[in-house]
């Protein structure tokens, strides 16, 4: 068939479908590689928030070691990190998939056209071959009738029983059909001539550029394809040096650590101030004498701490922290002395704080106070004085509260003993189990030169517990067998079959101290559970 570029058409018809085709799976690709980029970094920034210390809590608290300062810098600089993927998804969307779906509805359009122009030029080839054909058809017609009718005229005029007049129609019916043949063989040469050049057109001219345009729009299309895949790792490569930052800080973070700094602060934090004991005396059992022990012994303390309270302690003792709202006496009279002091200083130092923000405030007022008087139609100057009356009161109440701590200061201080001091006191460790247990006086708590008491040492366990106290040592295990919600202060909640450990057994008012883990501890009815004692600490008791 000599249009054969029909199937030429057909081909490049299903081959420009399938490149449009392959863009759109590309650009599906971009788009499901910025949702995987998202979700990524939303995962990232999850888990970093997740590991965030929580305001007021114990982590908070951790942050004065370097080693978890550095964990923070850590989910800090992850934290930007999941910004940088984010980046990544929102430039892939930008500058490729959004890009490319309008580029795809352009190359569509253009598309359509070419293989409009194209359908619209075959069938103008194949209209005007039709008008070819029909011309030769009608010149081949004209000229048979022309043979027929010559035929007809020299049979007539061979007749000689034919009238003149019939030999003369014959004669012009003949000429006029050589005319028509004439005609036909006129027009269709003339016909052919102009299809040839339409045919030469089509062929050489109209097809090339359309096949031509084509051509140049798949090119343009492989083009774009090239560029996209070249910004899909630019897109990539861009957040890199941010990346990199990222993880310089977290590797600079890991480098800040300081074991021997960090061993400092555990120090800073629990160290008691007390002295070692002195040397155990010797007892002269060959004297006919009455036997002391040393005052200074570590038996005797020991002796000390073992006495049962008796019948004076109260029922439900662990539940007394209630009128000093879980932090123990004021005058933090229930921690080591070095501890003590800290704790005073930093409770004078609150306290100062709160002055100079009164003062500040007693200040405004009286300007306030004193523009009203120049300026009575701003305000009146009487309205500010119960406010400065409060304030004055509240300073006045502070101060003695000031007064009040450094008077304990003064008295921790002058008890601790001085690094120069070449003579050791052997009276740190006495106790007094003497005292009354129910007095909750501080100043008869304390005995003399400021050491723990027997009665120090019970209320010890009704304070919260404090980071600055030495954990107490497990001496046994327990089972929940039933669930207690430990609603009051010092008790802990457990769940029935819960296992915990033992810090301390009951001393006969019915509570046992129990531990689940380095932060939670606390009282449960002894009768909810079942205890088992290791042998060594049977019966052993484990105040600090």
């Amino acid at each position: 068939h000599q249009w054969g570029t029909y199937d030429q058409f057909d081909n490049l018809e299903k081959h420009t479908q399938w490149g449009i085709e392959f863009v759109e799976k590309y650009n599906k690709f971009v788009k499901e590689r910025s949702e995987i980029e998202i979700n990524y970094a939303k995962q990232i920034r999850n888990l970093s928030k997740k590991y965030q210390p929580k305001k007021n809590s114990r982590e908070e608290e951790e942050s004065k070691f370097s080693f978890c300062r550095a964990f923070f810098t850590t989910l800090n600089e992850l934290n930007d990190y999941a910004g940088q993927h984010e980046v990544i998804a929102e430039n892939l969307t930008s500058q490729i998939f959004v890009e490319l779906t309008r580029y795809l509805q352009e190359l569509k359009a253009e598309r359509k056209t070419h293989f409009h122009d194209g359908r619209k030029a075959q069938q103008y080839i194949e209209s005007s071959w039709k008008q070819l054909e029909s011309c030769k058809r009608r010149f081949e017609r004209d000229c048979k009738e022309a043979d027929r009718a010559q035929q007809y005229f020299e049979k007539m005029d061979a007749d000689i029983n034919v009238t003149k007049a019939d030999v003369e129609k014959a004669r012009q019916q003949a000429q006029m059909r050589h005319q028509m043949a004439s005609d036909s063989k006129g027009d269709y040469s003339s016909y052919l001539q102009k299809f040839n050049q339409e045919q030469n057109d089509h062929y050489h001219t109209i097809i090339p550029n359309i096949f031509q345009k084509l051509q140049d729009m798949e090119e343009k299309r492989i083009e774009r394809i090239g560029a996209c895949m070249k910004t899909f790792a630019e897109v990539d490569r861009q957040v890199l040096p941010i990346v990199g930052k990222c993880l310089d800080g977290m590797t600079t973070a890991a480098e800040s650590i300081e074991p021997k700094t960090d061993s400092q602060q555990v120090v800073e934090s629990y160290k008691s101030g007390f002295e070692p004991p002195s040397d155990v005396e010797f007892e002269d059992y060959g004297q006919a004498m009455k036997r002391t022990v040393s005052e200074n012994s570590l038996s005797n303390a020991k002796e000390g701490k073992e006495k049962p309270a008796g019948k004076s302690k109260p029922k439900l003792w662990p539940f007394i922290k209630n009128k000093n709202k879980g932090s123990g006496p004021e005058d933090f009279s229930h921690l080591p002395p070095e501890q003590r002091r800290k704790k005073l200083q930093g409770k004078i130092d609150d306290l100062n704080k709160d002055i100079h923000k009164e003062m500040d405030q007693r200040d405004a007022l009286t300007k306030m106070k004193d523009v009203y008087i120049k300026n009575p139609q701003m305000g009146d100057p009487t309205s500010v004085d119960p406010r400065l009356t409060e304030i004055a009161q509240s300073i006045e109440k502070l101060q003695a509260e000031v007064q009040k701590f450094e008077g304990w200061l003064a008295e921790v201080e002058e008890r601790m003993p001085s690094k120069s001091d070449s003579h050791r006191r052997s009276g740190l460790y006495e106790t007094q189990s003497n005292i009354a247990v129910s007095n909750n006086c501080a100043q008869d708590r304390e005995s003399p030169d400021g050491s723990y008491t027997e009665e120090q040492n019970t209320e010890t366990q009704v304070k919260e517990f404090d980071d600055d106290d030495e954990p107490l040592a497990t001496i046994g295990t327990c089972k929940a067998l039933y669930p207690f919600e430990g609603h009051n202060e010092g008790t802990i909640a457990v769940a029935e079959g819960e296992l915990l450990y033992v810090i301390e057994e009951d001393k006969g008012d019915g509570w046992t101290r129990v531990r689940r883990n380095q932060d939670e501890e606390g009282y449960v009815p002894t009768s909810y559970i079942e205890v088992n004692l290791e042998p060594n600490a049977k019966g052993a008791m484990t105040y600090i």
